[in-house]
């Protein structure tokens, strides 16, 4: 895995681009190009940047500082913040890939400050949340999905060619790799990573670090430096992972010891919390010769 790309404010290029959308789009009405298509029903706020050949369909609402660049399709319902960057050949908002989907008007909610590049996909939610939602300041890679009905958290990267089945959580600060594969109602923790070319069927507790299929390998300790833990907690981590990967355990037991010797530390209760609301189970490490709970 490559240090730099496990954490987020080692991506100096999120200021950049806030900026330069902020440079096209600040204190001024929206600037339409005459060959895109606005939907009647579609807000706009001022400062609201649409280029060339891009489409709006739906209600959709857009926020301040917002920037479609040329051929990017947003559908509706759908409603954005400020300061968001939609990149071309980008469809966000559209229909969800479900055969039992018959047009209900589900939604798709997007926070602030997300960088969605060339080619991502992001689909509405169906009749199980009726929406899929999106926090703020992710960035989305070239070719990445996310499916109907999930929740993106905040400070999220995706990278490119990565996929989100329907109806998974991810929490902040996730980290998914080039063509990742994620699989539908998975769950992924906070600072937890997954690497390329690797695939999850089961939940990702935070901290934690997945390759291949299905194979834990470590912590992200890199990860959690650069969002600001301290040595401390981290240290608390690693004894987390211990108990609940190393000591051949089963899961209740290894809760039930990550409670009694670490409770009081509050990424260790993290974890604790996170593994109580766990249906799929988790995944251990390679070679313990062993399914997972």
């Amino acid at each position: 895995m490559v240090a730099s790309q496990l954490g987020l404010p080692a991506f100096s290029g999120f200021a950049a681009l806030r900026e330069q959308g902020a440079r096209m789009s600040s204190n001024q009405s929206p600037r339409i190009h005459p060959t895109a298509i606005i939907s009647a029903e579609a807000e706009l706020a001022d400062s609201v940047v649409v280029g060339a050949h891009a489409v709006i369909e739906g209600k959709v609402t857009i926020g301040p500082d917002c920037v479609l660049r040329p051929h990017a399709l947003v559908c509706g319902p759908l409603t954005m913040g400020r300061g968001n960057i939609v990149y071309s050949g980008a469809v966000l908002g559209e229909r969800p890939q479900h055969l039992k989907y018959n047009d209900e008007p589900t939604s798709t909610e997007i926070g602030d400050y997300n960088i969605f590049r060339e080619q991502v996909t992001i689909h509405r939610g169906t009749t199980h949340s009726m929406r899929t939602k999106v926090g703020n300041r992710n960035f989305f890679m070239v070719n990445s999905h996310v499916g109907h009905d999930c929740t993106i958290g905040n400070n999220c990267i995706l990278t490119n060619g990565c996929l989100v089945g329907g109806h998974c959580t991810l929490a902040d600060n996730v980290y998914l790799s080039g063509n990742s594969a994620v699989n539908q109602f998975v769950r992924i923790g906070r600072l937890a990573m997954l690497s390329g070319l690797s695939a999850t069927t089961k939940d990702i507790p935070p901290f934690v670090v997945q390759q291949y299929i299905d194979t834990v390998v470590g912590i992200n300790v890199i990860g959690m430096r650069r969002a600001g833990l301290t040595q401390e907690q981290i240290n608390a981590v690693r004894q987390a992972f211990r108990i609940l990967f190393r000591e051949g355990l089963t899961l209740s037991a290894a809760m039930a010891r990550l409670e009694q010797e670490l409770g009081a530390v509050d990424v260790a209760q993290e974890i604790i919390t996170f593994l109580q609301h766990c249906p799929k189970g988790i995944n251990f490490m390679r070679g313990r010769g062993r399914e997972a709970a």
